[in-house]
């Protein structure tokens, strides 16, 4: 379950969105360059409406850009495909399907046996906490246990960079302390290369090695933040000086014209 140290190196060059809205162009993105090494994790950070989502979709495969490019180890990112997992605020779970299938459907797209599809599976289902649930429907499950789903069917194929939209902006806020210490653990046990979006700056500052804060449409790059709080960390980090100074850091980028 763990990444290698030479995979999940991306580089975003020059990307840029225009949409077409009642016949008038919208520019969603300015053009922007942020290059993200390995089993780095990085946050996304702005106001609604700002184009993180949109450049994290471009990122995935799943939006054109209108200019620049998107390479993933030097391979331009064209399309979707299992070397980026992606997480959506809606859980986007099958629910005709059990945990433990919901799990192993990537690994079936990959054309991996059933047998091996279900033992990768196991071991998922173990690390995001959900033993017991395996042959349980998605009408069953809590907010949170879902998204542990979700995040346990993305891993599983083992991707190079893990994407994250939103996450955990549905569920409650004690729910989402919950959830983001699981992330936080998982990274650790993973070193998948992460790329999370969220305009909760507590969360951005918590879980990242670096936090981008994006400015208004079109979306640009207004700062980014080395977040340095080491390498373990939970909800006691949220009360000490440093995180704080962080947040505040965070904060007047975010909000600075």
């Amino acid at each position: 379950m763990t990444a290698s140290v030479t995979t999940g190196h991306l580089e975003i060059s020059g990307i840029s969105k225009v949409f077409t809205s009642r016949g008038k162009p919208v520019r969603a993105l300015a053009e922007m360059d942020l290059s993200i090494r390995p089993r780095e994790f990085v946050s996304l950070l702005g106001t609604s409406g700002c184009g993180k989502s949109t450049l994290l979709r471009i990122v995935a495969g799943l939006e054109k850009p209108t200019t620049g490019t998107v390479s993933l180890n030097g391979r331009t990112v064209e399309r979707p495909g299992p070397d980026r997992g992606m997480v959506f605020q809606a859980y986007t779970l099958f629910p005709w399907r059990t945990v433990l299938r919901n799990i192993t459907f990537g690994l079936e797209q990959q054309g991996k046996r059933r047998s091996e599809s279900t033992q990768t599976a196991e071991q998922f289902v173990d690390l995001v906490g959900l033993r017991g649930f395996e042959d349980s429907y998605p009408a069953a499950l809590s907010g949170g246990m879902k998204q542990r789903v979700a995040l346990a069917r993305a891993l599983a194929s083992d991707p190079e960079v893990l994407l994250l939209d939103e996450p955990f902006g549905a569920l409650d806020m004690q729910t989402r302390e919950s959830m983001q210490n699981l992330l936080r653990q998982i990274w650790e046990r993973t070193h998948t290369t992460v790329i999370m979006v969220t305009h909760d700056i507590d969360e951005a500052v918590l879980l990242s090695d670096r936090v981008v804060v994006m400015s208004g449409r079109p979306g640009d790059i207004r700062e980014i933040l080395d977040v340095d709080l080491g390498p373990k960390r939970d909800a006691g980090t949220r009360l000490t000086e440093e995180f704080l100074v962080y947040r505040r850091r965070a904060t007047l980028a975010l909000h600075a014209h």
